[in-house]
């Protein structure tokens, strides 16, 4: 019985239609049969009767009202055989792909579409044809949205202007986009069509209107805005408006407690009202209200809102009801012609240009506050397409390629705008350059502004950059925070570029976002009051966070390691020229002397632009800031005398200081171990490039010709203090040692007591830790993974330098047999402790130092243990550290064997494992053994002429440095400088001499004048004529205790001396000195032009036979007689 009716239903509809060929006869058999199974069921229910006579007549009616849509919308009014009805369940479920689909076109317009699309954005593909026809029935869909039904299921369906009049009405969508959820690379969000043009309404429904809304016949009379705003201070009970006027401003959708809402002004003249939209039900009309449309709201009623100083505002009611008229909308464009640009390029960028001028026109309305400028925004209307989306996390795009836009301070979009969207913008702020890394011309959203999309994009969307944070952290952030635009711009380009260096290698992408806003709060410094959302949406006149700015054209540039190495080691050379390296009287250097002051040369670029150095980037207007972990040398480092600094993209040698605790203007060697392993911001640092150059140029004239240039290298490095640090996760070691310090500081009793509470447990666990054979593993303090391990704690006495030396073990690059190696004397504080945990450097506990005479050990590093170089020092204490056993025989060391009848000096040795760590323990425990700590002798270069030990140990600042031509160096270290002459002096104004060979040790950075250097075993020898200078040994070493400035590298000029004085004193019989006298007579005086080749005498145009030079330099020499009164010498 149903079959046969379902038969005589299926006749009947093919009957009105008339199918014209038997092809057309099974497309609408499928027709029928689908808007029987999907469209007519939301008529009567999920299970309508299959006998019942008026759905019947309605499934007819509609299938024949599609099939008469169809054919008058089709291009060629005939029946689209290639198109396919679609249920909504299908096309979720099945296209994966973002699509368009347009029953209006015939193959030449859809490749013109394309074409257009395409051309307007380089780069990206239109979006694919689909054939497919979809019909179903609108509904209100969840927190406002317009939602597209049928029987299978239902789909978010975005409208350009929807009109109140569509909703619940069965559609027909001739032209439409279909996004899916991952088109943009979004899991979890839902797919959507994009409407393009106004729907075709296909079943007869009631007409909704004023009259229909205020229920029975009787027609509503509207208010003008002008009568209803004096009707706002007074509230009658029951009392309801109809009020009619023009949209002035578009409040967005908010969420407040639960409670979604949005508001809208009506305009007429000078009088404006604010209406409130809170009611579920209305919530849909947030997309059919835009700015410059003429709307009629029935039934509202005044009230009060809270939060907005006890302001009234007129609120939506269950009754109410809204009216809009096309035409009116038309009419007013006029009007707001001047506020809103036009769609035209060109138009568009006058537009932003006189918003320029006006910037510029206007300076008295910019406050200068410590540098910063503080700026006031303008409120302005744009219209404009989106060419780039930035970050679609952070509510970052680019409008027609030269404008940025900002969507942050307001709520997330429902639709994320792509590339390609034509949209228009009321009441958004226009900003001149609030941030410089991104375009010039800015425009921010807030809540008071607008975004409508006019026009979908033609394109499919690409992929996100993985760069860009998409997961609407700083955002959240900003919400919680309140900081600037300026502010929030500098943290969004950050975060992306730390999502190149640091991700995946050092942080997982989630934690970018929080970073950089730790790093923004850091180097701002800045903070803002709390937000009021209902005066930013409401107050005449309008205020809000984005109404004033900040311009700060000097903040901080972040450059990732890679890219700032690459920067330094390209403009090496490119940025300097030979003859400038020379001294001013260059042109009357020898051969050798002009080759010798061009082996070596620095170029030193400080972070900051507050310096006068030699810099070579004038360009540059910003301070740099970099961020990585602060780690040990690596073996592929070619330098180990220094820690380096690594992110994700390279590694840099770093020469660090710290300030020392007892003088906080003093400056030392870093021989903090916690600072390992810490994630840094590095704010204020020096760049040091130093140049070698291996050259035969004859004469100054030659330095033009490359060819006599025959190896040219460099070498890049940084140099900060680490009290310039700024931790952004710091180590575990970090941790403990904050901790302590704040405790000790007394400014955290929580700190203290934690500690107290940590010392009182780790007194419980000592019985048992003590034999090895009873260890209990416990947790650690941290709460960390328990690890047995045993320690010792030591004192440096004396560090050797590290050298490749052939200590009979492996083969290394430098050599066959050849291994760094260097070995420090340490006295051992207490015997070694086992540990269920890892202490690391963890306050020193009493029975550490129980014994009563301390034992001297020479550790002996080698190979990869070498890395530890850079932190120990004399004078210091460290928990040397070795994990994963019990045995405490491992770390006493082995003494030497002798003969009998020989007594031994020597101390017992202990090999450094590659495993074994070292702590640094700031703050060791002082008992007696401690407290006679000794020193050792650091001499000034005073005392080195005085004394006459055979070894010194000195420091002082280095003043000038030469490289030397050593003819013993290997010929495999030729891109070494294998000899150096440092000029060391203090302040009395004596410099000292130091000749380095470097041909056996890794090349140490940091020598540079201006620098305090602290020399260690050198040398101490008497030149031919008297003079005292030093030697570097092997066992030497030599490191940076403080940074200084090239400018200050001058030596002080020489003390002034009496000749009398000076020749009876035979101490100070060497010493350079300042002598004023007259000149008596000249005993000789010799004038000649010398080769620059071989020195010998120049006659005419060229030099002797044999050498056949043609460049000279002229050179004098004198011999004459001072009397100064005190004494009389040559």
């Amino acid at each position: 019985m149903a079959a046969r009716r379902a038969t005589q239903m299926e006749q009947l509809f093919l009957e009105q239609v008339k199918p014209a060929s038997d092809a057309e006869a099974p497309w609408l058999k499928h027709v029928f049969s689908f808007v029987k199974l999907q469209v007519c069921p939301l008529l009567s229910g999920p299970s309508p009767s299959a006998d019942d006579d008026s759905l019947t007549g309605v499934c007819v009616s509609l299938s024949v009202c599609v099939v008469k849509t169809l054919r008058d919308t089709s291009v060629t009014h005939t029946l689209p055989v290639s198109y396919r009805l679609v249920s909504i369940s299908e096309l979720v479920s099945r296209q994966h792909l973002a699509c368009v689909s347009c029953l209006s076109w015939n193959t030449n317009q859809q490749r013109v579409w394309a074409g257009e699309a395409e051309l307007s954005l380089p780069g990206n593909k239109a979006l694919p044809r689909v054939n497919l026809l979809l019909i179903g029935c609108l509904k209100e869909g969840r927190g406002g949205e317009w939602s597209l039904v049928d029987n299978s299921g239902s789909v978010r369906c975005e409208f350009l202007s929807p009109s109140p009049h569509w909703l619940d009405r069965f559609v027909f969508l001739s032209h439409w986009n279909y996004i899916p959820h991952d088109a943009l690379g979004h899991e979890g969000v839902g797919g959507y069509v994009e409407a393009i043009g106004s729907p075709v309404l296909l079943y007869p429904g009631p007409e909704q209107g004023l009259a229909a809304g205020a229920g029975g016949g009787a027609e509503l009379r509207g208010m003008g805005v002008k009568e209803v705003a004096g009707l706002l201070h007074s509230r009658v009970r029951g009392q309801r408006f109809s009020v009619f006027g023009q949209v002035t401003s578009v409040c967005p959708l908010l969420v407040v407690a639960g409670t979604t809402f949005f508001c809208f002004t009506l305009t007429e003249g000078k009088h404006s009202v604010p209406v409130l939209v809170k009611d579920s039900s209305r919530l849909w009309w947030s997309q059919c209200v835009c700015v410059g449309q003429s709307v009629c709201v029935s039934a509202l009623r005044v009230c009060v809102l809270r939060g907005w100083r006890g302001n009234n505002i007129l609120c939506v009611t269950e009754q109410s009801e809204i009216h809009t008229d096309n035409y009116t909308a038309a009419h007013t464009q006029s009007k707001s012609q001047a506020d809103t640009p036009p769609d035209d390029g060109d138009d568009e960028e006058d537009a932003v240009a006189d918003e320029d001028n006006c910037e510029e026109a206007e300076p008295r309305k910019d406050v200068l506050l410590s540098g910063v400028r503080l700026k006031q925004a303008r409120i302005i209307s744009y219209q404009g397409m989106v060419t780039e989306v930035v970050s679609e996390g952070a509510g970052l795009y680019v409008l027609d390629r030269k404008v940025g836009l900002c969507l942050a301070y307001q709520p997330t979009l429902r639709r994320k705008l792509r590339a390609g969207d034509c949209v228009e913008l009321h009441n958004v702020h226009f900003l001149y350059r609030p941030c410089p890394d991104f375009p010039p011309s800015m425009l921010c959203t807030c809540l008071r502004s607008s975004v409508r999309v006019t026009s979908f994009s033609r394109v499919g969307g690409a992929q996100p950059h993985p760069a860009c944070p998409g997961d609407g952290v700083l955002p959240r952030l900003l919400l919680e925070k309140n900081m600037g635009v300026s502010e929030y711009l500098w943290t969004c380009h950050l975060s992306s570029r730390l999502s190149c260096s640091l991700v995946p290698s050092m942080l997982q992408n989630q934690c970018v976002c929080v970073l950089s806003w730790k790093l923004m709060e850091f180097v701002w410094r800045r903070g803002r009051g709390r937000r009021d959302i209902y005066s930013e949406m409401l107050d005449e006149p309008h205020t809000c966070p984005l109404s004033q700015y900040t311009v700060h054209h000097a903040v901080h540039q972040y450059v990732s390691v890679s890219e700032l190495v690459h920067s330094l080691e390209s403009h090496c050379w490119s940025s300097v020229s030979l003859s400038s390296l020379l001294p001013s009287g260059g042109s009357s250097l020898t051969r050798s002397e002009i080759n010798m002051r061009l082996a070596w040369s620095c170029k030193t670029e400080t972070s900051d632009l507050e310096d006068g150095c030699e810099t070579g980037s004038t360009h540059r207007q910003r301070p740099l800031m970099l961020v990585g972990v602060l780690e040990l040398p690596s073996q592929t480092s070619e330098h180990k005398h220094t820690l380096q600094l690594r992110d994700g993209t390279a590694a840099v040698t770093c020469v660090v200081t710290e300030t020392t605790g007892e003088e906080e203007a003093g400056q030392r060697a870093a021989f903090n171990t916690a600072w390992i392993g810490c994630l840094v911001c590095v704010h204020q640092f020096t760049m040091v490039t130093e140049r070698f150059l291996h050259s035969d140029f004859p004469s100054y004239q030659h330095l033009d010709q490359d060819q006599f240039i025959t190896d040219k290298h460099c070498r890049v490095y940084l140099q900060f203090s680490l009290n310039r640090l700024h931790i952004l996760s710091p180590s575990v070691a970090m941790e403990t040692h904050l901790r302590q310090r704040r405790a000790e500081s007394g400014d955290d009793v929580t700190v203290r007591k934690q500690l107290a509470k940590e010392r009182k447990r780790q007194r419980s666990e000592e019985e048992p830790e003590v034999s090895a054979s009873s260890v209990a593993m416990t947790t650690g303090p941290g709460g960390g993974v328990c690890r047995a391990c045993v320690s010792m704690v030591f004192r440096v006495e004396q560090k050797e330098g590290v050298a490749w030396r052939n200590v009979g073990v492996g083969v290394d690059e430098q050599g066959e047999g050849l291994m760094l190696y260097f070995t420090a004397r340490a006295a051992v504080i207490g015997p070694v402790v086992s540990w269920g945990w890892d202490p690391k450097n963890s306050p020193m506990m009493e029975r550490e130092s129980g014994s009563a005479t301390e034992q001297k050990v020479v550790l002996v590093f080698s190979g990869v243990s070498t890395r530890w170089f850079p932190l120990l020092h004399s004078g210091c204490f460290y928990r040397l550290i070795a994990i994963n056993t019990q045995d405490t025989s491992i770390l006493i060391g082995c003494g030497v064997t002798g003969r009998s009848g020989v007594e031994l000096h020597a101390d017992t040795t202990l090999q450094v494992q590659a495993d074994w760590r070292f702590h640094t323990l700031t703050r060791p425990l002082l008992l007696h053994t401690c407290r006679e700590v000794v020193s050792p002798t650091v001499l000034s270069v005073s005392e080195v002429f005085d004394c006459s030990s055979e070894l010194v140990c000195f420091q002082g600042l280095l003043s000038d440095r030469i490289s030397l031509n050593n003819r013993t160096a290997d010929s495999g270290h030729t891109n070494k400088a294998s000899g150096v002459r440092l000029t060391i002096c203090d302040q009395s104004g004596r410099s000292l001499q130091v000749y380095m060979d470097l041909s056996n040790t890794p090349y140490p950075p940091g020598l540079l004048p201006g620098n305090t250097l602290l020399l260690s075993a050198l040398q101490r020898k008497l030149s031919r004529s008297g003079g005292v200078y030093c030697r570097y040994l092997p066992v030497s070493s030599v490191t940076v205790v403080s940074l200084g400035d090239k400018r200050l590298a001058q030596a002080p000029p020489a003390p002034t001396m009496h000749l009398g004085l000076w020749t009876l004193n035979k101490e100070q019989r060497f010493t350079e000195a300042q002598v004023k006298g007259h000149a008596v007579c000249f005993l000789f005086l010799q004038l000649q032009w010398s080769c620059s080749l071989c020195g010998s005498l120049y006659t005419q145009s060229c030099c002797s036979s044999q050498c056949r030079s043609t460049s000279s330099v002229f050179e004098s020499k004198a011999k004459l007689v001072i009397d100064d009164g005190t004494g009389v010498r040559h």
